[in-house]
């Protein structure tokens, strides 16, 4: 796993009016807490914080907070946005130690090309993420299965998934990643006993009481 550095202050404002302000600063309100250590209010770059986000390994990247010289392992969780905009809105800090083990979502990419996706199968993939649980530095920055070999009816498990030393899955080995399944045939319904199909013509009607009689005389 990737780690990064990043620099924290104390924050003393609270409130929405107080967090509006740290935004506008360019700042991103946090809050550090874990290991039976006090919560402590922080800001942090709202720059600085997006990059380390936005790296290979995303929230999983191991930070070491520098906080009024003092330094701190953690790890992003619980990352707020803005809905429209996207910017970082907040973001818990939480203290691990290097050589304990925690717990984490890896995220799952699909690799190839389906062999039966080419016949008219549909790819479908049922695990995005994978919960993991290693020591910080341990913890993959994705886990990669090919699905190149799949034809029709096909399907992968998590027993597929190649975990390396010192990761263990939080997941039974039979659980679906993804499979190819057969096209969606759509039929279409008879139609009911005396009813017509859309598009056919009526017969024409018969005259008036049934063809070949002739009218009652005198009318």
């Amino acid at each position: 796993m990737a780690d990064a550095t990043l620099t924290a202050e104390r924050r003393t404002g609270i409130g929405k009016g107080a967090a509006g302000r740290i935004r506008r600063q360019g700042l991103v309100p946090a809050v550090v807490y874990g290991l039976g250590a006090d919560n402590v209010s922080v800001t942090v770059s709202s720059r600085d914080l997006g990059h380390i986000l936005s790296g290979a390994s995303g929230a999983n990247t191991l930070i070491t907070l520098q906080l009024e010289g003092d330094e701190q392992l953690a790890l992003a969780r619980q990352i707020q946005r803005d809905p429209i905009k996207g910017t970082l809105v907040h973001v818990d800090f939480v203290r691990v130690r290097a050589d304990q083990a925690i717990q984490a979502d890896v995220p799952v990419r699909l690799l190839g090309d389906a062999e039966g996706v080419g016949r008219g199968g549909v790819l479908e993939q049922f695990l995005y993420t994978v919960s993991v649980e290693a020591k910080p530095a341990d913890i993959p920055v994705d886990f990669e299965v090919d699905v190149s070999a799949l034809e029709i009816g096909d399907a992968v498990h998590v027993s597929a998934i190649v975990v390396p030393a010192g990761v263990s899955l939080n997941h039974e080995p039979d659980e679906l990643v993804a499979q190819v399944a057969a096209p969606r045939v759509v039929e279409e319904e008879a139609p009911a006993e005396g009813e017509l199909a859309e598009g056919a013509e009526a017969p024409a009607a018969a005259a008036e009481g049934g063809e070949g009689e002739s009218s009652p005389e005198g009318e």
